[in-house]
C-alpha cells in the first residue's frame, strides 16, 4: 500500500476506464475528495476521456457534488446507477443524449458486485420483471445512445429471471474512516458500510486498482482486527483527507456512526402538514414486531412519527443501505439511521430483502395508473431512478406507497380536523398510464401480494380490477376534490370509509396503543411448540 495525494491517485485512471464508486447518497461513505481530484484532472487537461462511472446507489448532493463532478461531456461516456436523484447534472447529460445513462435496482447492482468479486457469470434473479427494467420495456436504458444490453431476460428451470452482466472494473473509488501503514480500513465513523468490501473484491478479481480515502492514519498493527472492513491485501492506494465529513450535510453524528444512542426527543416532530397525515395514515397498517422498510421520500417521515408516539420499540425499521431498528434519517440524510440495533453490509440487507424478510415496505409514488403501476424512476422530463424501490416492492409481504394527491403546491389546513384544499397542485399523479414502470400492478395481483396507495385526502387499494378507493378525509367533496383529479376512474368500494380523524389533529394520534391492539407478527410453529408467544419473542 503506498500514501499519495487525491490528485496524484486519480492519474492512474485512463482514458475508456470503468471506475467503480462505493458510498451513499448525501455523501454517506462517499469518496468525494477523489472525485473532485478526477474532476479537476480533466478540466485542467481534459483526461481521461470516456469513462464508464458505476455506483450502486446515487452520489450527490442534489447539486454539483459526487456524482456531479463527473457530468462533463468528454469525461464521461457511461453513467450506470440505481438513481440520478441525486445528481441533476447527470440526468440532464442523459436526457440530452450527451452521454449513455442506465438504471438498474440498487440491490440487483450491490449483488452484483459479490458475484463479480467470486468471477461468477453475473446476477440471475427475478428482481426488475415487468417493470422497465426488464428488456421487453426498455432494459433500464434512459436515452437512446445507450444501446448496449447489460439485462437479459432469461429461463431457468422454468421460469422468467433476468440476467445482470459483470463489469470489467479498471479503478475502484471507496472511502473509510482510518488506514493503517498495511492498507487495512475501519470505518468507525462512518454512517453507512455499503458495499465496500465487495467492490474492492471484484475490482481486484480484475486486475483493477482500488484506491481508499480517509480521515486518518494509524500505526501498523494498532487497528483493531474485527473492525477493519477493506483488509490492506486489497488496498494499493490510501489518500488521507483530514476534513472529511460524515455526510455533505452533517459534520459528524456519533448517533449515525452508532457511537451513542440519542433520546428520542431529539429526534425531530413534523408539523401538521399533508406530509405527516400521510406518514400516520400509513403507520396504522404497522403492527407489533413488523420488520419493515422505510423508502425514501414521504415514507421516512413515518420513523418520527413513530419516535414522537414512543412506538419505535415496538417495530423493527429499516432501510437498505444496512440499517436494523432504530430511526431511519429522511430528506437529503436518507440511508443514514439513529439509535439502530445493527449495520450490515449493503448487499446482505438486500438478501433479507429479496427473501421476503419485509412484512412491510413503505414507499413512495410519483404515478399511478388505473392497472395499478406505480412510477417513481422517471417523470416531468427527470431521471430520478428506483433506488432499492424494485427490489424493495417486489418482494415485501405488504407494499404501502404514499405521496401527496397531486403534484405541485398546494395549500391544505385541517381546522377542527377537516380537510380545507384552499389551492390544490395543478399535477395529476393518478394518470391513465405511467410514464415508466417501477412497480407492476398486473404481476403484483399475480402473486398475491397485497398494495395500499395512501395520500393526504384518499387512501386506494389494489383489487383484482384495478385501483379501488376505499377511503377519504373528512371534508373532503368526492367528485370535486378526488375523481375529478384523476385522468381515470377508480373502483369505488361499497363500503367507502372517512379516514380516522385522529390523522388530522396536531396531538399525538396514540400509535402505541393502536398497535397494542392489533396481532403481533407471525411466530414460527417450533417456537410456539416450546412455548415461546409472539410477545416473548
Amino acid at each position: 500500500m503506498r500514501q499519495v495525494s487525491a490528485d496524484e491517485a486519480v492519474k492512474i485512471i485512463r482514458s475508456g476506464d470503468t471506475v467503480l464508486i462505493g458510498g451513499s447518497g448525501g455523501g454517506h461513505a462517499v469518496p468525494e475528495a477523489l472525485m473532485a481530484a478526477l474532476e479537476r484532472r480533466f478540466l485542467a487537461t481534459s483526461e481521461p476521456r470516456e469513462i464508464t462511472a458505476v455506483h450502486p446507489v446515487g452520489l450527490g448532493d442534489n447539486d454539483k457534488l459526487g456524482a456531479g463532478h463527473f457530468a462533463h461531456a468528454g469525461l464521461l461516456k457511461r453513467a450506470v446507477s440505481s438513481t440520478f436523484v441525486n445528481s441533476p447534472l447527470i440526468s440532464d447529460l442523459v436526457v440530452a443524449e450527451r452521454i449513455e445513462g442506465y438504471m438498474l435496482p440498487q440491490g440487483a447492482l450491490s449483488q452484483l458486485m459479490r458475484e463479480m468479486a467470486a468471477g461468477r457469470p453475473g446476477l440471475i434473479t427475478k428482481v426488475g420483471l415487468h417493470t422497465f427494467v426488464d428488456p421487453r420495456q426498455g432494459g433500464g436504458r434512459q436515452c437512446a445512445c445507450a444501446k448496449d444490453d447489460l439485462v437479459e431476460l432469461v429461463n431457468f428451470r422454468g421460469e422468467e429471471h433476468l440476467f445482470y452482466k459483470p463489469y470489467h472494473v479498471d479503478v475502484c473509488l471507496l472511502r473509510g474512516t482510518t488506514a493503517d501503514e498495511d492498507g487495512n480500513v475501519t470505518m468507525e465513523e462512518e454512517a453507512v458500510f455499503g458495499e465496500m468490501l465487495s467492490e474492492a473484491q471484484a475490482t481486484r478479481r480484475c486486475g483493477g486498482v482500488v484506491i481508499v480515502q480517509v480521515k486518518r492514519m494509524a500505526n501498523r498493527g494498532t487497528l483493531p482486527a474485527k473492525q477493519v472492513k477493506i483488509p490492506g491485501i486489497l488496498v494499493d492506494l490510501v489518500v488521507v483527507v483530514p476534513d472529511q465529513r460524515q455526510t455533505y450535510f452533517t459534520d459528524y453524528s456519533p448517533s449515525y456512526a452508532g457511537e451513542l444512542r440519542m433520546p428520542l426527543s431529539d429526534i425531530p416532530v413534523i408539523p401538521l402538514d399533508a406530509r405527516k397525515i400521510i406518514a400516520r395514515r400509513a403507520a396504522l397498517e404497522l403492527f407489533p414486531g413488523a420488520v419493515c422498510n422505510l423508502g425514501s421520500g414521504v415514507s421516512t417521515n413515518i420513523a418520527n412519527v413513530a419516535a414522537e408516539e414512543g412506538a419505535l420499540q415496538d417495530v423493527c425499521l429499516t432501510n437498505e443501505q444496512g440499517m436494523i431498528g432504530g430511526a431511519p434519517a429522511g430528506g437529503r440524510e436518507a440511508g443514514a439511521s439513529r439509535n439502530y440495533a445493527a449495520m450490515i453490509d449493503q448487499p446482505y440487507q438486500f438478501d433479507f430483502y429479496d427473501g421476503g424478510g419485509l412484512d412491510l415496505a413503505f414507499l413512495s409514488f410519483a404515478e399511478i395508473d388505473a392497472q395499478g403501476n406505480v412510477n417513481v424512476s422517471r417523470f416531468a422530463n427527470r431521471i430520478i431512478g428506483p433506488g432499492g424501490f424494485i427490489n424493495i416492492s417486489q418482494n415485501a409481504g405488504r407494499v404501502i406507497f404514499s405521496g401527496t394527491f397531486t403534484a405541485g403546491k398546494s395549500d391544505i389546513a385541517w381546522p377542527g380536523g377537516v380537510t380545507v384544499i384552499k389551492r390544490d397542485g395543478d399535477g395529476r399523479k393518478f394518470v391513465k398510464a405511467v410514464e415508466q414502470v417501477t412497480y407492476s400492478g398486473s404481476y403484483a395481483r399475480e402473486r398475491g401480494q397485497p398494495a395500499l396507495y395512501v395520500t393526504e385526502r384518499a387512501v386506494f387499494r389494489l383489487s383484482g380490477q384495478g385501483v379501488e378507493l376505499i377511503e377519504i378525509a373528512p371534508g373532503v367533496e368526492l367528485e370535486r376534490d378526488v375523481l375529478a383529479k384523476m385522468e381515470f376512474r377508480p373502483i369505488i368500494s361499497p363500503d367507502l370509509k372517512l379516514m380516522d380523524a385522529r390523522l388530522f389533529r396536531p396531538e399525538p394520534l396514540g400509535l402505541s396503543a393502536h398497535l397494542a391492539a392489533q396481532p403481533a407478527r407471525a411466530i414460527s410453529s417450533r417456537l410456539v411448540e416450546i412455548g415461546v408467544t409472539a410477545s416473548s419473542s
